[in-house]
């Protein structure tokens, strides 16, 4: 019966933890987070055991790959101009969401949360925040950006010593190698802590809590349906890719992602389906999967701004103007890039957005406390752009491994690279 349950698909394993949680929850009630939620809290400190060796090493490695390849300029634009693309769209499924449902219209006297205060960051000091005055405590920190850089500054230094440094690099190549391996062990317990997470979830909000927020959880979750469905699909579509082929492969990550509410605990998976189940080179997946999990936020930091403006404005009885609505858009999109790094994002940007578009910040705390809820969908809809783009630029760039996109074929481990190990 073990070998079976092993043998099945990851998705198929994960999606019955999830079944069994919300199942649990409902029974356990109060309870589930004294019985269930340490198996979601042991496992999300394993993933986060294992995201900064793994940026580590595959962007170390991955560099030098990219930069014999001789294409990284190009590679960059692209993902740079698919996150800001796909964040303006975003924006747009929020707004028009916000107005199809009116979440704000007709409450009254919500129970109002306490709204710890964030400091937001000039873009300057992001900037500057980026390169790290200490490696190791970045490393200590999980500042995910300022290791990248690190990382990337290590890989061009090996590649600018050539044969010098060949036994560095190789074994650069085998750290990844290892790191690779400890990821394929930590991902076969993603059914047990989604188990964990999801009963504790479901066991701590009830339904009876989330009724008077209804319909701001139900904008959220359709605008995010809407922007993967629809407008993802539409893009891989207009890429010539299959788009059933591409949700069964980044299912795995999807659904982490609904459990965890994180993209740097999802990075891990996010990264392995990207290269073994999409067909994403491994030395392009291991820059920009990265950094998307950092800076691509299409879920916290364009639809939830979004839709979260109109629904105060609508609670505090204000009509937004076009210039609002403007500023709304501009926050939103260029607001991730903005506060790449910054804890709480979701949080951050709606905090950035209120203040551009002069609107009660206090609003914020109207909603915080079903921000769990929301953040689930939310994360999703980020994990899912994270390696949408990377696979469309691949695909324009003509270097995604079509037969393994296509399901022809699984991904092998060449001797002496550094690539995902399958892990089912």
């Amino acid at each position: 019966m073990l070998k079976s349950w092993f043998t099945r698909p990851l998705w198929q394993r994960v999606a019955v933890g999830f079944v069994l949680g919300i199942l649990a929850g409902v029974l356990a009630g109060a309870q589930a987070a004294v019985w269930f939620k340490p198996l979601g809290d042991l496992y999300l400190n394993l993933v986060r055991m294992i995201v900064i060796p793994l940026v580590f090493f595959t962007i170390t490695s991955s560099v030098a790959k990219l930069a014999e390849a001789g294409n990284v300029a190009s590679l960059g634009l692209r993902t740079l101009f698919w996150f800001i693309a796909t964040s303006a769209i975003a924006v747009l499924v929020g707004i028009a969401f916000g107005h199809l449902i009116d979440p704000g219209l007709g409450l009254s006297n919500l129970p109002l949360g306490e709204v710890k205060p964030r400091t937001i960051p000039t873009p300057l000091e992001v900037l500057i925040g980026i390169v790290p005055t200490n490696p190791i405590k970045a490393m200590a920190d999980t500042n995910v950006l300022q290791v990248l850089f690190f990382a990337g500054i290590v890989g061009a230094a090996l590649v600018s010593l050539g044969e010098k440094t060949a036994g560095i690099r190789n074994l650069v190549d085998q750290g990844a190698t290892v790191v690779f391996r400890i990821t394929r062990w930590v991902l076969q317990l993603t059914p047990i802590g989604t188990f964990g997470l999801i009963a504790w979830v479901v066991g701590r909000y009830g339904l009876a809590s989330l009724l008077p927020l209804g319909k701001f959880i139900a904008a959220m979750y359709l605008a995010c349906l809407f922007h993967i469905v629809v407008v993802y699909g539409g893009l891989l579509k207009l890429h010539g890719l299959k788009v059933g082929r591409f949700f069964r492969g980044a299912a795995p990550a999807m659904q982490m992602a609904f459990a965890t509410s994180s993209s740097l605990a999802t990075l891990p998976m996010s990264l392995r389906v990207a290269v073994e189940k999409l067909g994403v080179p491994q030395s392009y997946a291991s820059f920009a999967v990265p950094l998307g999990a950092n800076v691509k936020m299409d879920g916290c930091g364009a639809i939830y701004p979004a839709i979260a403006s109109i629904f105060i404005a609508q609670y505090f009885g204000l009509d937004l103007s076009l210039t609002q609505y403007i500023l709304i858009g501009l926050t939103a999109v260029l607001g991730s890039l903005g506060t790449a790094g910054v804890p709480g994002t979701s949080i951050v940007m709606l905090t950035l957005t209120l203040s551009t578009a002069g609107l009660p910040l206090e609003g914020i705390g109207y909603i915080i406390a079903i921000d769990r809820v929301v953040d689930m969908m939310r994360t999703m809809t980020n994990v899912t752009g994270q390696i949408l783009v990377p696979v469309i630029v691949a695909k324009e760039e003509r270097i995604l491994d079509q037969t393994v996109y296509d399901g022809a074929v699984e991904t092998h481990t060449p001797a002496g690279q550094a690539v995902l190990v399958a892990a089912e």
